[in-house]
This record gives structure tokens, C-alpha cells and sequence, in this order.
């Protein structure tokens, strides 16, 4: 797979504002060290600044305007249009993020303690992401790993656990007696994964900051997993030795297993996953539909991942 380094003049921020922000970078004194920030972060203006990663696809991005409306965040809704309709009554600042379990530096951090912490540069990645559908989608963020080193995890770490906000007077999908899922909603890496350069936590995405029906403030990306390992809304970070639970592997056990790598040779039980339809391209009997890559294309840069292991069975 190639690395670009071509990405178009109008995806990049103007200088000036991206000038801008790295001075307010370097003038921001929150780190992740002992002691930890609780009073939350600033409010998350728009447009971010960033420069391009080595690690983009070169392919065309799909259009903002799909990108944020067709969505699975079954806290605002099952519907793929529930996001954007309910989403608007997320309060995202001020935002703290527990992490806490094995790491020499736990604690509850506030958002710009975070995402703003010395040295940090956010980046662009333009990575596909795949579910039932497939997008590429120009993110804004940093790796996981940045974040993961600072609040130094212990020996015996073996996975990193994932927490999404229960807060149901805002998320309407978390009230009433017909709820999706058990809240909150939970997801794990193993320790390998989630150090790896692609999976990232995202806070931005086409040149602005997170939609709250896209994940808002911070969100996990895990570009060569299926889309529902890439949790939104983040409240918790935990650092643990033995597997942790997963909320679609919790609900179906059969179907949906931890692992959930793009795999065009493990069917779902009630589908195929060998294609899959890019969202933009076509509609009703024009839909297109591609064949789904292993790993959804990223099997140079993980493959070694996941070296012995029967991915049918680990799926």
C-alpha cells in the first residue's frame, strides 16, 4: 500500500489559522503527569488545525455531508438519520476522561489536558472506514499510543478498555423500555492494538472539530476494524490485564466476536461481508458495491498483528 503525500490544498488548514494554533499549543501548560486536572475542558471551537499524515490513503473522501449524516450511535437512536437529528443536546464541555486500572499515572484528565499536552501535533488521516458500508473520512487526531505513554502502563497490561457516556437526559436512546443495548457502551483492544500508529483518537474531522452524532468530543478510531470497535463519546480509558467485555459481543455473542477485523472471508451469519457499498456512490439499483479488503486494506501495516492466529475463529 502506498503512503501519499499529496493531499489537495483545500483539505489543509490556512497557515494562519494553523499558526494559530500551534501557539496555543506551546502556551498551554496541561500535561498528563501526577498531578491530574478536574475542572474540565475549554469549549472546542471550530475549524481545527493540522498537518497531513504519512499514513493516508490517496483515495477520494467521501463528502462531508454523508459522512455526518448516516450514522450507528444507538444512544441518539437506531435510525442511520437518529444521530444527526438527536445529537444536538450533547453537552461536550466541559469533558473529563477517567483512565485509570494498570498505568503508574491514573487519574481523571480533562480534555485539554488530553488533546493539548506539550509536544502533541494532531494530524490528518484520511483512512477508510468500513460497517455494512464504507467511507473516507479526513480525521483529525493523534495515535492512542501518544496518550497511553504518558500515563505509562504496568507490566502485566495485556488490554486497553473503552467507556462511552451514560448520560440519557441528553441521549435519547439511553431512556425508555425499549433500549438497543445495555449503556454504557464498552470496547477493547488488546494492548498491541491500541498502540499501534492507526488507531487514533480522533477529536476533528474535515478541518473542524467533532460533530457530536459523529463522536463527539473524543472518539476512537480503528480503521481496520469494523466500525462499531470505534468507540465515540469517551469517558474511560482502562488499562487491564484479562480481555474485557465488549457491548456487541455482550448482546451476540455468535455474531459479533472481540477481535471484528475486516475479513471479506468470515461472513456475518445473516450476510455476506465479501463487498461492501462506499456511501456517495449511487443509490437504490446503481448502488456500487467493492470488494472488501482484508483488514479493509491495512493488512501490510497490521498483518503482524495477528501472525499465528486463526482469524476465522478470532474474528
Amino acid at each position: 500500500m502506498r503512503y501519499p503525500h499529496d493531499i489537495p490544498s483545500s483539505e489543509i488548514t490556512p497557515k494562519s489559522l494553523y499558526l494559530s494554533r500551534r501557539e496555543l499549543i506551546a502556551g498551554t501548560a496541561a500535561m498528563l503527569a501526577g498531578t491530574t486536572a478536574l475542572t474540565g475542558g475549554s469549549a472546542h471551537a471550530a475549524p481545527l488545525a493540522a498537518a497531513k499524515s504519512p499514513l493516508s490513503t490517496d483515495e477520494p473522501q467521501t463528502r462531508r455531508a454523508d459522512a455526518v449524516s448516516y450514522n450507528n450511535f444507538y444512544e441518539f437512536g437506531t435510525d442511520k438519520a437518529d444521530p444527526e437529528k438527536n445529537a444536538g443536546s450533547l453537552k461536550t464541555s466541559p469533558w473529563n476522561v477517567k483512565i485509570d486500572g494498570l498505568v503508574e499515572k491514573p487519574g481523571t484528565y480533562a480534555y485539554d489536558d488530553i488533546v493539548k499536552p506539550s509536544g502533541l501535533e494532531e494530524r490528518i488521516y484520511r483512512l477508510r472506514c468500513v460497517e455494512a458500508w464504507s467511507m473516507v473520512i479526513p480525521w483529525i487526531g493523534f495515535p492512542l499510543a501518544d496518550l497511553l505513554k504518558r500515563v505509562e502502563p504496568k507490566s502485566n497490561a495485556k488490554f486497553v478498555a473503552f467507556e462511552t457516556l451514560v448520560r440519557p437526559e441528553e441521549m435519547p436512546g439511553q431512556r425508555g423500555l425499549l433500549q438497543a443495548l445495555p449503556w454504557p457502551y464498552v470496547e477493547g483492544l488488546r494492548l498491541d492494538e491500541a498502540m499501534h500508529p492507526l488507531t487514533i483518537l480522533a477529536v476533528g474531522m474535515y478541518g473542524e472539530t467533532l460533530p457530536n452524532q459523529c463522536g463527539a468530543p473524543i472518539r476512537l478510531v480503528v480503521p481496520w476494524k469494523y466500525g462499531y470497535k470505534s468507540i465515540k463519546s469517551i469517558v474511560r480509558i482502562s488499562l487491564v490485564e484479562k480481555q474485557p467485555p465488549t457491548s456487541w459481543s455482550l448482546q451476540n455473542p455468535s455474531e459479533y466476536g472481540f477481535f471484528s477485523n475486516v475479513n471479506p472471508a468470515v461472513d456475518h451469519p445473516r450476510w455476506s461481508q465479501a463487498s461492501e457499498r462506499r456511501i456517495g456512490e449511487g443509490t437504490g439499483l446503481f448502488q456500487k458495491r467493492r470488494p472488501t479488503l482484508m483488514f479493509n486494506g491495512y493488512a501490510e501495516q497490521v498483518a503482524s498483528l495477528y501472525t499465528g492466529m486463526d482469524l476465522r475463529v478470532n474474528h
